[in-house]
């Protein structure tokens, strides 16, 4: 018989409100910041939080990962360390990190997960950080299936793979724009987002391409129709970015992913969820609802059109309808959704810009706005605010529950009560009572009184009552048992909850890396990083950009390619942009970066060009 392969639905957490919600939502595990050194410098939580975030989630089963995942200097690495330490007496179940540094620290033994800054692209170099002592890799999102299939072929790692949420344009941990621009590092989680800027595309000559557009802008990530087939190809672990999202974004999201997985496990016994309990939300999620700049499933497929987001780096929200006509300080609207007072609508406006405005009054398909906007019959309209739906989802909005089985029976002295939950956990709750035979039926009070179990973990999935005689049992009674039989299971689940525990003497410090001479993107900002790849056998390695700023290199690293995108790709469309002479350059204010094509890694370089910015 086959066993199926457990599959986890990873879900952000912002701070420990997020955290519980995605657990409500149906997460089977959690990340959340640490509170230093975590790629989102805006969401770091105190060790206190993270602690009760774990005792929550692993009554469910659900792990809860912390990011530690920045690039350390020397002086950060005793702190790093007692964190850890910290961390992991918390309750955590693995780290994520990015600085191999980190993996000569003295560390307790628990899985340490590579970070996609990592550089996590290849089957070479996901299987030298499997030998290295990692029990995870987090794919790069460029990654097709075909290349994921190829890295799980290749090693026994456990894999790692985006799903949903932002997409950053370059590679994560080969973007050094906002470093090298004003000093902020994002690989030391400050990233200025540079790529959400509007551009004008020029050629060498300064001739216009495209004028004041999001051109190093992505849609969002969504790949909730990609599932089943991305386990197929090895994934095991189905990631929504968000850690700087809201709790709404992650009960919506969190929700939709738990409902699409729940379809896959319904109809394939090869794969099954890695946590207990079951979540009900008590709204339909929908992820176009939340904070979304147009949705793409990126490179899963291959190279395609249809990933960026030129016009916007705002949310779109959803489609709504058509202007129909306007008429003084109102309009109406062609659309089969409603619309709700308060609603926030977009469009783009005669200069290609999103513009906003807010619904003050709805009478029938009649929308008056709190401002009238510059709207023509048929503008497109989209709704990135659904009041409603965030009135729903500011409510308490799931419930998660694990099944319990019960049986109430007599004994030689008294009653019983035994409640076995759906992963085995089982306690028995004795009390010594004497009986007397009832003058009235006792089994459907009795059974209406043991299934209360209110705003505890459990909802009783059956009742099963065994009775020799109709004994008298008081209500109150049962009562106590059944809340004692909650106290005690709740304990006995935490008692049976194992952390995974790794043994670091297994793995060998001595596999070779698979490159001999390492240059600025491999992020080496400390000596223990430098001695953990001379260990693996490499002779040169190149400080961070964050150590030594240069000007003469990349500053990201990007599958986005601008030619491909105007349509002058010489290998995909086998031709070159026409009427324009390279290089090209994009430019914002001051700022003027040159741009370089490397058609066989596929891929496109920026660089910084000071100077003339014409």
């Amino acid at each position: 018989m086959t066993v199926a392969r457990p599959i986890e639905l990873l879900a952000p957490a912002r701070d420990l409100a997020c955290g519980f919600e995605a657990v409500r939502h149906g997460a089977d595990a959690v990340y959340i910041g640490a509170p230093k050194f975590g790629a989102r410098a805006a969401a770091g939580n105190p060790v206190d939080d993270i602690e009760r975030l774990c005792d929550f989630a692993h009554l469910f089963g659900v792990r809860v990962y912390v990011a530690l995942n920045t690039i350390l200097r020397d002086e950060e690495l005793a702190g790093a360390e007692a964190l850890i330490h910290r961390l992991y007496r918390a309750g955590m179940d693995a780290l994520i990190v990015q600085d191999m540094g980190i993996t000569r620290l003295d560390l307790p033994p628990m899985p340490l997960h590579a970070s996609t800054q990592a550089d996590n692209c290849t089957p070479e170099r996901v299987a030298f950080l499997r030998d290295a002592g990692f029990e995870r890799a987090i794919l790069a999102r460029e990654l097709t299936l075909e290349e994921i299939r190829a890295i799980a072929m290749h090693t026994p790692m456990t894999l790692e793979a985006f799903v949903h949420g932002a997409l950053c344009v370059s590679y994560s941990g080969r973007c050094y724009l906002s470093a090298a621009l004003c000093g902020r590092s994002a690989n030391r989680g400050e990233c200025a987002q540079y790529c959400r800027l509007p551009y004008t595309l020029t050629d060498a000559d300064g001739q216009v391409l495209m004028a004041d557009k999001h051109l190093l802008s992505l849609r969002d990530l969504n790949r909730s129709d990609e599932l089943e087939a991305m386990m197929t190809a090895g994934v095991s672990s189905f990631k929504i970015e968000g850690r700087l999202k809201d709790v709404s974004y992650v009960k919506n999201i969190t929700a939709w992913y738990r409902r699409k997985l729940d379809g896959v496990f319904a109809r394939n016994p090869a794969f099954c969820r890695s946590s207990a309990g079951t979540s009900v939300p008590t709204f339909d999620p929908q992820p176009e609802k939340s904070f979304n700049r147009g949705f793409t499933s990126y490179f899963l497929h291959g190279r395609t059109s249809g990933i960026t987001a030129f016009d916007t780096p705002k949310s779109v929200g959803e489609p709504l309808g058509t202007v129909k006509a306007c008429q003084g300080k109102s309009f109406t609207l062609d659309s089969a959704k409603p619309v709700h007072n308060g609603d926030g609508l977009v469009f783009l406006n005669r200069r290609g810009e999103l513009e906003g405005f807010r619904v003050n009054r709805v009478e029938a398909n009649r929308i008056y706005p709190l401002h009238m906007p510059s709207l023509r019959p048929g503008t497109v309209l989209r709704r990135n605010c659904d009041k409603a739906f965030e009135e729903l989802l500011s409510r308490p909005s799931a419930e998660r529950r694990l099944s319990v089985e019960l049986e109430f029976y007599d004994t030689p002295f008294g009653f019983a009560l035994e409640a076995t939950d759906e992963t085995g956990a089982r306690v028995i709750i004795v009390r010594p009572f004497e009986k007397t035979l009832s003058r009235k039926p006792v089994e459907e009070p009795l059974r209406m009184q043991l299934s209360r179990w209110g705003n505890t973990p459990f909802r009783p999935a059956g009742i099963e009552i065994r009775l020799h005689k109709s004994w008298f049992v008081p209500l109150s009674l049962a009562g106590e048992m059944r809340r004692e039989a909650a106290e005690k299971l709740v304990r006995v689940r935490r008692m049976r909850y194992r952390r995974p525990q790794v043994r670091r003497d297994i793995y060998d410090t001595s596999v070779p890396c698979p490159s001999k001479r390492l240059d600025y993107t491999a992020n080496v900002s400390n000596t223990l990083a430098e001695a953990f790849y001379a260990s693996h056998g490499v002779e040169a390695v190149e400080p961070a950009f964050e150590l030594a700023p240069r000007t003469d290199v990349p500053l990201m690293y990007a599958k986005h390619c601008l030619r491909y995108s105007l349509g002058g790709c010489p290998v995909h469309h086998g031709r070159k942009l026409p009427s324009c002479r390279e290089p090209l350059f994009l430019t914002y204010r001051q700022t003027r970066l040159r741009l370089q094509f490397d058609c066989r890694e596929c891929r496109m370089l920026v660089f910084h060009h000071p100077g003339d910015s014409r």
